[in-house]
């Protein structure tokens, strides 16, 4: 009896545990729609001599023309995005921001950029962000099959000739990477992936050293909450192996001084993927700061990559044409 009493006693602790892990990893608390009176910008100080440009960035999105658009995820989640038109018939990028962060916060320069490079945009909510439903946080996994839902709705919308990038910031640069080693469609032509993690587990126990918490003891209950509480598997795929499978063209982004998702990362990510690909790092640059650091060089990297590979991209940026519209 007693041995069966520590069991269950163990046992609790093992689910508690894994709980909590769950919590603080995966879990988004409910939220209210997001405040439009409120602009929200990264924090902490690396970002801070940047916040001005972020702020002009995210009204200056906000008054450009724009609708809503709303796909139900192969859980049955309501997501939205929003898309922003350069022109009739253009390349679309279908834009991913990061862990627990918003389309607007971490990607509303995304916007400029793309239309100085004559490309439309749909900027996405992930599950659990902005307007988008959810409450569980996948670290891609999830994530990648919404970004195939929102890939078939772009092409209903657009027409069968519209031709995709992915792209994605931190989480979504590892969304997209995951995405491209999922089986696509030939309107896909590209990926753009920004400071992404090679793995769930990797960046979870880079955290967790971070943290000064051992990985070994802790991961296995951060694996096991998401199984029991958020019912996936969070080592059902990783980037790096995506990329083993991706014969797109991607064009990998990070700042060598990254110290949430070590540059080497992409490295591995590029290393591994198997089709046409180009690594562009910006020293000195933290997490998601290659291209406030460095958008010209950036934007001469991508636009020759584009057209190297056969990807749509137009060069107004360099004669001072819509760099803000």
């Amino acid at each position: 009896m007693t041995f069966v009493v520590i069991a269950a006693v163990l046992a609790a602790l093992v689910v508690l545990t894994a709980y909590i892990c769950f919590r603080m990893a995966f879990y988004v608390p409910d939220k209210s729609r997001p405040d439009p009176s409120v602009i929200q910008v990264p924090d902490g100080s690396i970002y801070m001599p940047y916040h001005e440009d972020m702020y002009r960035w995210a009204r200056e999105m906000r008054a450009m023309p724009q609708r809503h658009a709303y796909i139900t995820s192969h859980d049955g989640l309501r997501l939205h995005a929003r898309f922003f038109e350069y022109a009739p018939g253009a390349s679309v990028e279908i834009m991913f921001h990061g862990y627990r962060g918003t389309a607007e916060r971490d990607l509303s320069g995304g916007v400029q950029r793309c239309y100085s490079l004559g490309r439309s945009v749909l900027l996405v909510d992930q599950r659990g962000a902005g307007e988008s439903e959810g409450r569980v946080i996948s670290f891609g996994i999830n994530e990648s099959r919404d970004c195939l839902r929102w890939v078939d709705w772009l092409i209903r919308d657009q027409g069968e000739d519209v031709k995709i990038i992915l792209t994605g910031i931190s989480m979504g640069a590892t969304t997209v990477m995951i995405a491209a080693g999922r089986p696509l469609p030939p309107q896909v032509v590209g990926v753009i992936a920004d400071c992404g993690f090679s793995s769930a587990r990797e960046i979870i126990c880079e955290v967790m050293r971070g943290m000064k918490l051992p990985p070994k003891v802790f991961y296995p209950f951060v694996k096991l909450g998401a199984r029991l509480f958020g019912h996936f598997d969070l080592e059902e795929t990783t980037a790096e192996e995506a990329m083993k499978s991706c014969r797109l063209p991607v064009f990998f982004i990070h700042g060598e001084d990254d110290r949430f998702v070590p540059c080497e990362m992409s490295r591995k990510c590029h290393a591994a993927c198997a089709g046409p690909k180009f690594l562009f790092t910006v020293p000195e640059a933290g997490h998601g700061m290659g291209y406030l650091m460095a958008s010209d060089d950036y934007r001469r990297a991508l636009t020759q990559f584009s057209r190297e590979n056969g990807i749509p991209i137009e060069n107004h940026w360099e004669k001072g044409e819509n760099d803000h519209v």
